[in-house]
């Protein structure tokens, strides 16, 4: 079947292009175990775009991308948040994007594989119909079910499905690391049982927190762990102004503290982020993709001893000095991903969410009109949106009163 989308090439002119694309549809799996399955039709309805749709052009203008196209193609789909409409079922559906011949899509091992759809070996969302693996498109709630058009602000927050999931997933293991990191402390602390310091462990782990970096991934982590931990201590530390819509947006969610860095040296930082939090960091979470991140931590000791450093971000070299870094007993970790349950989890709660408040929307023609100058000078731009999504297919949307 043919269709028209965009997609991603190796060309240093034109790493991202729209047109009519022959699609594939090879049995894929799910799980480790479970069979391959021919793809069902579906009609892409509404997407967002994603700082890792941006990182892939970037490796298509560079030559790189070769090893994220589907098997015998020399393009990739782009496009992995978002809602489809099954027209054999009769209803929307959030494409579950990880999947492969593994247990768990968290975390694979050097033995087994995976694909991600419109991500690295499978074609995505940014086109008028495609295949997807049937056990792949997840149900929305029971109202949104079988409705013939989706409310647009619903939209809107479902195209956060895949990065709240993998939020999720982040909150999983601050708390399975944090609590084995240090449950021995609390036990020798309170002289207490094994599990009623795992209890402590785990809840002393968000004590005192950092989210270094505002955009939506340190938003979402620092969201989930509010929702799980009303007692956390969270700042968010970032360049942009107090006043700004996404640091307003972003205090109001969470419940926040917020420390604007502009203008600021590294120790300036530093020192304030202590004064901030009353002490060093329990946790730090670096979500700002720059190098300074890892240095504000370990060189200017704002992680504290005993803590837990989260290297979400993609990109900055992490370096950090191993004499203080054992004798401060630190742990480092770093994961990305989630499992069918994390992203069922996350549709739930977007759907009850303000999330829809910080998406703005392009227009269809203007972004296929020109996709590279829809990146680099609109959606990916300095003073771009939080989060920008596109109706692909007005049909399936109901705008009204959105």
């Amino acid at each position: 079947m043919k269709t028209f989308g965009t997609y991603f090439q190796n060309d240093e002119k034109a790493p991202i292009a729209y047109g009519e694309i022959n699609l594939i549809n090879p049995p894929r799996q799910r799980l480790r175990g479970e069979p391959e399955l021919t793809g069902i039709e579906t009609i892409p309805v509404f997407q967002g775009f994603c700082g890792t749709d941006n990182e892939l052009m970037r490796m298509g203008r560079a030559g790189k991308l070769s090893a994220k196209f589907p098997k015998g193609e020399h393009r990739l789909i782009n496009g992995h948040e978002g809602v489809v409409w099954v027209p054999s079922e009769n209803r929307f559906a959030i494409v579950l994007i990880r999947g492969g011949d593994s247990y768990d899509p968290t975390r694979y091992t050097e033995e087994e594989t995976y694909f991600e759809y419109g991500c690295d070996g499978a074609d995505g969302l940014f086109c008028d119909k495609n295949y997807f693996n049937p056990d792949m498109l997840l149900h929305l709630p029971e109202e949104y079910e079988h409705c013939k058009k989706l409310p647009l602000s619903v939209a809107k927050k479902l195209s956060f499905a895949d990065p709240y999931a993998c939020a999720i997933f982040q909150l999983e293991r601050m708390e399975d690391l944090g609590e084995a990191h240090n449950f021995r402390v609390e036990m020798a602390k309170h002289k207490c049982s094994e599990a009623e310091a795992r209890a402590l462990a785990k809840e002393n782990t968000f004590a005192k927190t950092v989210v270094f970096g505002l955009g939506m991934t340190g938003l979402f982590i620092a969201d989930q762990i509010r929702r799980h931990h009303p007692d956390a201590h969270i700042l968010f530390v970032g360049r942009s102004e107090e006043t700004s819509k996404k640091v307003v947006f972003s205090k109001e969610i969470v419940h926040a503290e917020y420390l604007c860095t502009a203008g600021l040296s590294e120790a300036e930082t530093a020192t304030k982020i202590m004064e901030a939090l009353g002490g060093r960091a329990t946790l730090f979470v670096g979500a700002s993709g720059a190098n300074v991140e890892h240095r504000i931590a370990f060189e200017h000791k704002v992680l504290g001893c005993n803590g837990v450093y989260n290297n979400f971000s993609l990109g900055p070299q992490l370096t950090f000095d191993t004499m203080p870094f054992g004798f401060e007993n630190h742990l480092i970790f770093s994961s990305i991903n989630f499992r069918q349950s994390h992203m069922e989890e996350a549709i739930r709660v977007l759907v009850d969410s303000r999330y829809d408040e910080v998406v703005e929307l392009i227009d269809k023609e203007e972004f296929i009109k020109d996709p590279l100058d829809a990146y680099e000078n609109k959606i990916f731009c300095k003073g771009a949106p939080l989060k920008t999504g596109i109706i692909w297919n007005k049909d399936y949307i109901e705008t009204e009163g959105n």
